[in-house]
């Protein structure tokens, strides 16, 4: 299972999540203390906004640990919101368009959990892409097309029903080709204005999330797992929970998966 960490608030040098905290994400890609596997080594990326609405992005298959570039940018970098995510590889080849985070437009998404017999409904999933969202499609992982998806369901104009609407989506998918639905999502993902997350899973085992208050008022660092042993400082979001961090600071609302026709 892969780790990450996300941030919204003032804004930050990457630094601070990625490479500097005694936990911190390059410290997990070798020793993760709350995964099924320690060692995320199948590369890493990540993704900030600055002054343009799409995010910059810096990605690649060296494992996080071995890469000097990466410490390097994140002690430059300083964004009010960011993402980044170190791998270790379930569905997809180690190569850099499988990497997180994925980037359309001004969305990006990272994801830490799998789609359970992906190979057998990928192409129904990408048949319900548009042309111009299946030609976005850099990558052959579960979580690419699954981001994909929740774009095609309305996004744009709600994040969190569209992911609950994706989702949804795979499970009925998998049960109408005789495939046992399971989906494990502990997901981030932007617009540039907001941050979201979900902790969600059909065996109500999901991957881990944390939240816990960070740079100044309204800001919130989300994460896999804590970036230190203040255990009092990091606060475990739920299975079945979605999380927005926006300006006025972090809000938790319930999250289950549903169908348009579910919804009305």
């Amino acid at each position: 299972m892969c780790r990450w960490a996300a941030y919204r608030g003032n804004p930050l040098y990457l630094e601070e999540l990625v490479s500097s905290p005694a936990h911190s994400l390059i410290e997990q890609s070798h020793c993760a203390s709350r995964a099924k596997t320690a060692t995320n080594g199948d590369g890493f990326g990540i993704a900030w906004y600055g002054d343009h609405p799409e995010p910059g992005r810096y990605r690649d298959i060296l494992p996080a640990w071995s890469d000097c570039n990466l410490r390097s940018l994140s002690r430059q970098i300083r964004s009010p919101l960011f993402l980044a995510h170190v791998r270790a590889a379930t569905h997809g080849a180690t190569r850099r368009d499988n990497c997180h985070p994925f980037v359309h437009r001004n969305w990006s998404f990272m994801h830490n959990g799998q789609i359970a017999g992906f190979d057998r409904i990928r192409r129904r999933m990408e048949a319900l892409l548009s042309d111009e969202l299946f030609e976005a499609r850099n990558g052959t992982t579960d979580s690419e097309l699954l981001f994909l998806l929740a774009l095609e369901m309305g996004m744009a104009g709600d994040p969190l029903g569209a992911m609950a609407r994706a989702i949804a989506t795979v499970e009925d998918l998998s049960r109408a080709h005789d495939v046992s639905p399971l989906v494990r999502f502990t997901a981030a993902f932007s617009d540039g204005a907001s941050l979201y997350a979900v902790r969600y899973a059909t065996d109500h085992r999901p991957p881990t999330l944390y939240a816990a208050p960070m740079g100044g008022t309204a800001g919130h660092c989300l994460v896999s797992e804590p970036l230190n042993d203040d255990v009092d400082a990091w606060e475990e979001i739920p299975d079945g929970s979605a999380v927005t961090v926006s300006a006025s600071g972090l809000s938790r609302t319930a999250f289950q998966p549903q169908t348009a026709l579910e919804a009305a």
